[in-house]
């Protein structure tokens, strides 16, 4: 029996949803760290869809709220200072000054419209928000949309998180709809005007879009909604663009406050602590063994009774990583509060949690893909490649430099509420193993790059010491006979550079040829100094300096 069929089933009083999608952003401007993406949008020439949002701290303090003071209270002073920037002081620029995350909102859309599979009605949403969230020094946007229902069947609600944050479908059913996701999703603005819809039935366009371009096309409503970004693959022009940078589910988190959440079984549960697709309320999306420790890993019950007869105490957090749910009573008036209660917290403070979470996850793949493709643009034939290659890489390590002291946060709250969650979510999402392998790459790469570098001093070092060597012969050879063997100094001017050219241009001919025998020559003094080799042994390194050597052997190495 179903979610929706049974008698038993709880409906969700007040249902939310916030998708979070995290884009890497293309460099405008190559050899330049800091991009400033964000103020394409504030060009006058720009699409005005979208505004840059203030904060609450306002020039006038009676205008702050207790909301925002709840807020900013449960961060730790340097996580206050990443969200929200520091006030005017003394020494400190108005730029230095300012939050290190950029928002903008756009307000033409105001509701989602969704159609699932089975049912032939679609069902309307409100969408509290749309924002793209910039970030200084990390080329990493991150897409917010928030949308919000009433009274709807729990089954609705699995529906919803299961298939509305899909950029892409994975396949495609025997029907032609697109795998794990919506028949159809529209945008719609507040007259009821259709925006945008989704084309995930389009087969064709997605398949020839992987053959063409090797990564997947995103879904007609999503590109909608990031205008004016434009995925980087794409033959669209546009001056921020984009890659794709996980895979086509998008984190989420959702809140459900129910009219009775006694009623809800194991397998509502886990349906909704993993984001699985709706089923039977009295079976389990996986099998018991592999369920195991659910609880454990994924639910947070500091305030949860699941059988527990006053029904306004109980509150269930859910974290795997990619989703966090918050459960309660529709019937507690802290938990449906949007200002003091639990619906607040969980649109801004934990909204803020995951988009630091989910922050960390996207700039450590970010930084891990530019390691990429400097590797992949490198040819070890082109100097200038090489020169490239170096550049890339000591401007990734002095990025990933500051994102460690600016962004990179273990602990982000003493509030143990707080401090528990984003530790659940850190965890598993796996952070902190992703911040070692980039860290390790980064520090590989740096280190290939130093030892390159004294390698390359190392021969030079050599080779000027072979010159000096055999130049020191004939410095000392010229000094011991330089008592005038031809007294040119009464000679007329002409003559005394026809001398000089004599000598200079000899020297100079047998020093370039030093140098380039520079290598060989060493092998020679190196061997001339080992008591071990016989005078035979001797004489033949010596003749192998003049010996051609095949192109690639060893000798000819660096």
């Amino acid at each position: 029996m179903s979610s929706d069929t049974s008698e038993t089933a709880p409906r969700v009083a007040h249902f939310r949803e916030i998708v979070l999608w995290p884009v890497q952003l293309i460099p405008r401007h190559e050899g330049v760290q800091i991009q400033r993406h964000w103020e394409y949008l504030n060009e006058p020439g720009a699409e005005a869809v979208w505004k840059e949002v203030v904060d609450g701290f306002t020039a006038d303090p009676a205008q702050f709220g207790e909301r925002h003071y709840k807020e900013f209270v449960t961060f730790l002073p340097y996580v206050q200072r990443f969200l929200y920037g520091e006030g005017p002081s003394a020494g400190v620029s108005a730029e230095a000054a300012q939050s290190r995350v950029r928002v903008f909102r756009r307000y033409d859309v105001a509701q989602a419209c969704i159609l699932f599979p089975g049912n032939p009605q679609p069902r309307r949403f409100e969408v509290a928000r749309v924002e793209l969230c910039f970030f200084h020094d990390i080329d990493v946007a991150i897409l917010v949309i928030e949308i919000s229902a009433r009274d709807i069947p729990l089954a609705t609600a699995l529906d919803t998180l299961y298939r509305f944050g899909r950029a892409y479908p994975t396949h495609w059913e025997a029907s032609g709809r697109g795998g794990h996701c919506a028949e159809r999703v529209e945008w719609l603005s507040a007259d009821g005007r259709v925006l945008a819809a989704s084309d995930y039935e389009n087969r064709s366009r997605y398949l020839s879009f992987v053959a063409t371009h090797r990564v997947p096309c995103v879904a007609a409503h999503w590109e909608y909604l990031l205008q004016p970004l434009v995925l980087h693959q794409s033959g669209e022009g546009g001056s921020i663009r984009y890659r794709e940078i996980e895979h086509q589910r998008m984190p989420l988190m959702s809140y459900l406050a129910l009219d009775d959440t006694r009623h809800l079984t194991r397998g509502d549960l886990v349906r909704l602590g993993l984001v699985t697709r709706p089923g039977d309320s009295q079976t389990l999306p996986y099998s018991e063994h592999f369920l195991r420790n659910f609880e454990y890993r994924y639910c947070y019950d500091r305030h949860w009774e699941h059988q527990h007869h006053q029904e306004s105490s109980n509150t269930r957090f859910m974290c795997n990583g990619q989703a966090f749910t918050v459960l309660g009573h529709a019937g507690d008036a802290f938990f449906v509060d949007a200002e003091n209660g639990m619906l607040g917290q969980f649109r801004h403070q934990y909204f803020l949690l995951c988009l630091i979470a989910h922050l960390h996850k996207a700039a450590l793949l970010m930084l891990s893909d530019r390691l990429v493709v400097a590797l992949n643009r490198l040819d070890i034939r082109s100097p200038d490649s090489i020169r490239g290659f170096k550049r890339s890489i000591r401007q990734t390590s002095e990025i990933f430099l500051r994102f460690t002291h600016r962004y990179w946060f273990h602990a982000v709250s003493d509030q143990p509420q707080a401090r528990d969650l984003f530790k659940m979510w850190t965890v598993h999402l796996d952070t902190d193993d992703l911040y070692g392998e980039v860290r390790q790459e980064i520090q590989d790469m740096a280190h290939y790059i130093d030892s390159d570098q004294l390698r390359r001093q190392a021969d030079t070092v050599v080779r000027l010491t072979v010159v000096t060597t055999f130049g020191l012969i004939g410095s000392v050879a010229t000094g011991f006979l330089g008592m005038n063997l031809i007294a040119a100094a009464d000679n007329p001017l002409s003559t005394k550079i026809v001398y000089f050219l004599l000598v200079f241009i000899p020297t100079v001919v047998l020093t370039l040829y030093t140098i380039v025998k520079s290598k060989r020559l060493a092998e020679f003094l190196e061997a001339l100094s080992d008591e071990r080799l016989t005078r035979n042994d001797k004489l033949n390194i010596l003749l192998n300096v003049w010996k051609r050597r095949r192109r690639g052997s060893r000798g000819d190495a660096g």
